[in-house]
């Protein structure tokens, strides 16, 4: 199978734990728009559930197709939210944010009673850190900022390029209007350090690691489908 077909047997795994009348974080990113389409279909048939939606991307696809959407301060209170990762290592630690959402999306899953991670098996990795960590920052103060998240990660033994993320002929701005820096410090040694770190720092608005969120996870392999739950 090639990785769209992956992408939509995990997403068709995933709404199988989708209940009538759930409160549902719906997630952003290739895979989770899988879900919203598969998810569009069921509700077309009579299915009831209404979502809040991680990014105003989703929030179209999701009105486009008919699902109900809410506002956090509408529904505070979630009972599952269901979204993709881009790397997911054995205790279910994640490192999210490829497409932006990664501060909608953290809040969302933090407001849910559990949250399903759905994937290709291309995502799940060892350690985490291969892919470029997603660091949200405010726009004022970004090269103190930057300076900052360099001198902790160099604390911690990590180095690589901090690379402001562009969009055309500037800056990639946020849903929340906010830059993101991308970090390619490779292989992270601890992942929670790294996160207590960037927490500390006062321009840094979120960042991709999601450490102790993810309960469950549904990964497509060309032989079938793996669920993985964190290894403690």
């Amino acid at each position: 199978m090639d990785a769209r077909q992956l992408k939509v047997k995990a997403a068709e795994t995933a709404l199988g734990y989708v209940e009538n009348g759930m409160r549902l974080g719906i997630g952003t990113g290739s895979t989770a728009r899988e879900f919203v389409t598969l998810l569009g279909e069921k509700v077309a048939q009579g299915f009831d559930v209404a979502g809040v939606p991680t990014s105003e991307a989703t929030a179209r696809q999701c009105l486009e197709l008919g699902i109900p959407v809410k506002s956090l301060d509408e529904m505070p209170e979630l009972d599952l939210t269901i979204d993709g990762a881009d790397e997911i290592d054995p205790s279910l630690s994640l490192i999210k944010g490829g497409g932006g959402a990664l501060l909608r999306e953290k809040i969302v899953a933090s407001a849910s009673n559990r949250m399903i991670v759905i994937a290709d098996d291309s995502k799940v990795v060892e350690k985490l850190g291969a892919f470029p960590l997603p660091v949200e920052v405010m726009p004022f103060g970004l090269e103190a900022t930057r300076l900052k998240i360099e001198r902790y990660a160099t604390e911690l033994g990590l180095s690589g390029a901090l690379n402001l993320r562009r969009s055309g002929d500037g800056p990639f701005m946020t849903d929340g209007g906010h830059y993101i820096i991308d970090a390619s410090f490779g292989r992270i040694p601890d992942a929670q350090a790294l996160s207590d770190a960037l927490n500390s720092i006062p321009g840094v608005v979120e960042h991709g690691l999601f450490i102790n969120i993810a309960t469950l996870a549904i990964v497509a392999t060309d032989s079938g489908i793996r669920t993985l739950k964190p290894i403690e």
